[in-house]
């Protein structure tokens, strides 16, 4: 199971007014926990006043750069990319979890595929990671990146996307729309929708060469987006996408496991096995969830987001009956299978038996 190592911070780059790449490097005996693959992020700790945060934030750098850089776009309230963007300073030390998620597909050097990105603002920054190594990696293959922001100030990593463009001449296309900017095409202006995403197959993207597609953004431009690509033909294990941030559930609610379900009391039995080592506790049914449960009771269990976003709290239901309240991150074959997100796991039965180790 992952766990949280020290990385230094060996460069800070000001991106936009308010995003930041930060450069980190493991200690050598953690090098090899750092390998990643492209599109996947990091799970950051600190501690804000006596309160522990833990924020994810994308990988931006391609796996042929041979260094470990993020993004980090700052957000009104957000304690701890406030702090990134205007006090974290060279030579820092940050505590941070081993590279997660599945927002790729597997590379191979001799295909020739046609890739297609959607990304609004930070949402470029797993995106852009995706892009370098496919352009380096396919030799064959190519890209499509429409990427959404307010304006042009706004636009994370623009120079950076304009030198791949000029790398990879014929193999990189980049469309620009800006909500709050005019631009000479009028399609290129406003907010993604259903009408934009209609516009721009009939004018600019063929849906028929589509091989994959990318999206992470705003959930309501990643759904517009989602469901335009499957009127157009494109099945949904040819569309992958990664959600930061959620205001609504994602997959409907699903029982991981159908068991018998107790009735006879308002509390249930919790064994929990985490690093081989299992704690039995007893939890109430009244809506809390497993991890919030096992973090009580002194467990180190992983987790990031808890809102049902990521990944990081992925465990397996080995025994008894649980709903997941809000699933954005695993596919229905790991349900089925038992899987879930503990941030969002609610027991229904009296006793369930999880996982984080499976």
């Amino acid at each position: 199971m992952p766990r949280f190592h020290p990385l230094e911070v060996t460069d800070i780059r000001r991106d936009t007014r308010d995003s930041v790449v930060v450069t980190l490097q493991p200690r050598d005996t953690d090098a090899d926990a750092f390998e990643f693959t492209q599109g996947q992020y990091l799970t950051f700790r600190r501690d804000f006043d006596g309160t522990e945060l833990r924020r994810s934030y994308s990988i931006c750098a391609g796996l042929d750069e041979g260094c470990l850089r993020v993004g980090i776009k700052r957000v009104d309230g957000g304690a701890f990319s406030t702090w990134a963007n205007e006090e974290l300073k060279v030579g820092d030390v940050l505590d941070v979890m081993p590279p997660q998620g599945r927002f790729f597909t597997v590379l191979e050097p001799d295909k020739a595929r046609n890739y297609l990105g959607f990304a609004g603002g930070s949402g470029i920054t797993p995106v852009l990671s995706i892009v370098k190594t496919v352009l380096a990696r396919e030799p064959n293959s190519t890209f499509t990146l429409v990427y959404a922001n307010r304006q042009v100030n706004s636009i994370m990593f623009r120079e950076e996307l304009e030198d791949l463009k000029n790398t990879y001449l014929g193999r990189l296309s980049i469309i620009h729309i800006l909500e709050s900017e005019g631009q000479e095409i009028d399609l290129f202006t406003g907010r993604i929708d259903a009408e934009k995403m209609e516009m721009l197959f009939r004018l600019w993207i063929d849906a028929e060469t589509v091989d994959t597609a990318f999206i992470c953004g705003p959930e309501p431009m990643m759904l517009a987006i989602a469901e335009s690509l499957r009127n157009h033909g494109l099945s949904d294990d040819r569309i992958k996408f990664e959600l930061f941030a959620s205001s609504q559930p994602g997959r409907a609610k699903k029982r991981a496991v159908s068991q018998e379900v107790g009735t006879s009391a308002n509390s249930c039995e919790v064994s929990v096995t985490l690093d081989g080592a299992t704690r039995t506790f007893q939890m109430p049914k009244d809506g809390t969830a497993v991890l919030d449960a096992a973090l009580d009771n002194d467990m180190d269990a992983p987790y990031s987001c808890k809102a049902g976003v990521c990944s990081t709290c992925r465990a397996k239901v080995l025994e008894g009956e649980v709903e997941m309240e809000v699933n954005h991150a695993l596919e229905d074959y790991e349900v089925r299978a038992g899987y879930v997100l503990s941030c969002q796991c609610i027991p229904l039965s009296d006793k369930v038996v999880l996982s984080y180790d499976e």
